[in-house]
Order: structure tokens, then C-alpha cells, then sequence
């Protein structure tokens, strides 16, 4: 019988932003949910988006699973993302996220289009994602966000719509800020499936699309 595999969640946030734990115990807590594979990527703008990467980069042997550095590019000017982007690329990121236009909070219009054109790995819960942006997305490679997160996920329905009709990928992640944010492998699958996907699907944006990222960027 074959195993079933672990979860691989690429956002998630530490005290050194907006989440509760340090990184060992909020890899830990990942760890017990079934998470084989954990993105820290705490907000970050143009003042501190390399201690962000460097942080975690030093905090990695002391996590109980493999942890990705990273950063959330959040509420940064739409002109202005591409060189925060690169800022973190340069320090060394393996996952470069995006804040994207949530309906639940007043995030400045053209962040997702100027994240998708900065390149960035995620797009993270961009709710308000229209027809173009999700196009653009499929074009670049760049991944749209079904978000396990109260508020942001509001707008799964829409993000779905829009990647299946585009043919964008498609993640699952928790955005996890506290101990209770993360989730096994199946409620992820569940969450996938309620934002409108079939079974099927559900199981391959959960499993399959960032495994995919990971073998791409040559990560664990």
C-alpha cells in the first residue's frame, strides 16, 4: 500500500513578524500535522526583507523538518514590488511570496498584476484575481493561492474559477500565524475541494503543485 504523502505548506509566519512561535516549535507544530516540507516567509517590505531570509536561513538547523526561507512581500507599492522581489532573490530566498488583494483587507490595487510580473513563486490569497491576472499567472509560472486562512478564504471560490479557466496552478497553504492554523494533508484536500475543484484535482494541487515548484527551484 502506497504511503500517503506529506504536506508541503509554502506560507507561514513566526514572531519575527505577525505569528506566535519561534521557528523550531512552529516547524514542530507543523511536523505533527503531517507537514514534510514548511515555507517561513514573514511579512516583508523594503526594510527588512533580508533579515527576513537570513533569519530563517540560520534558524534551518534547528527545525525538526525541512523548512524553505522565505518572505511574504506585504502592502509594498505596486511599483515597487519587482525590487523588493529581487532584494530577497539576491539574499538568497528559496520562496518568494506575495500578499495578494484579499477582500478582507485594503490592499492597493495592481498588487497582484505587479506581483505576477515580479515574478514571485505564490501568489498568496489574491481573492481579488481577475481574468487577465490569471492568465498572466499561467504564463509566468507563477501559483495561485487556495488559503486554509479565516478572512482570506472567503475568496477560494473565485481564485479556483479563475485558475481552472486559465490554466493556472493552483497551491493549498495555511498561512499559518499560530499553532491551531496548521492542517493535515486531507483537510488541505477538503479545503481544495470546497473552493469548487473535484476530488481528483484536489488531491493533484495539494500533492503535485508544489512538489512541482520544489523540484524546479532544485529544493528538498
Amino acid at each position: 500500500m502506497s504511503q500517503t504523502p506529506g504536506m508541503i505548506d509554502l506560507h507561514s509566519h513566526t514572531f519575527a513578524s505577525d505569528g506566535e512561535l519561534v521557528p523550531a516549535e512552529h516547524a514542530r507544530r507543523a511536523e505533527v500535522q503531517g507537514v514534510e516540507v514548511l515555507g517561513i516567509t514573514d511579512h516583508a517590505d523594503a526594510s527588512n526583507v533580508e533579515d527576513c531570509v537570513e533569519r530563517i536561513e540560520r534558524a534551518k538547523e534547528t527545525t525538526p523538518i525541512e523548512v524553505l526561507s522565505g518572505v511574504e512581500v506585504t502592502h509594498v507599492p505596486p511599483n515597487r514590488i519587482a525590487s523588493v522581489v529581487e532584494r530577497a532573490r539576491d539574499a538568497g530566498a528559496d520562496i518568494v511570496v506575495a500578499h495578494g488583494e484579499t477582500p478582507v483587507e485594503p490592499v492597493v490595487e495592481g498588487t497582484n498584476r505587479k506581483a505576477i510580473e515580479a515574478g514571485v513563486d505564490v501568489l498568496g490569497h489574491p481573492g481579488r484575481i481577475t481574468r487577465d491576472d490569471a492568465r498572466l499567472a499561467a504564463e509566468r509560472g507563477v501559483r495561485l493561492e487556495i488559503t486554509a486562512r479565516g478572512g482570506h478564504s472567503l475568496a477560494n471560490g473565485h481564485v479556483a474559477r479563475m485558475a481552472e479557466e486559465k490554466g493556472a496552478t493552483l497551491v493549498v497553504d495555511t498561512d499559518a500565524h499560530h499553532p491551531r492554523d496548521f492542517i493535515t494533508r486531507d483537510r488541505a484536500v477538503e479545503i481544495a475541494r470546497l473552493a469548487g475543484l473535484s476530488h481528483e484535482r484536489a488531491v493533484e494541487v495539494v500533492d503535485d503543485s508544489p512538489r512541482e515548484l520544489l523540484d524546479e527551484k532544485d529544493l528538498p
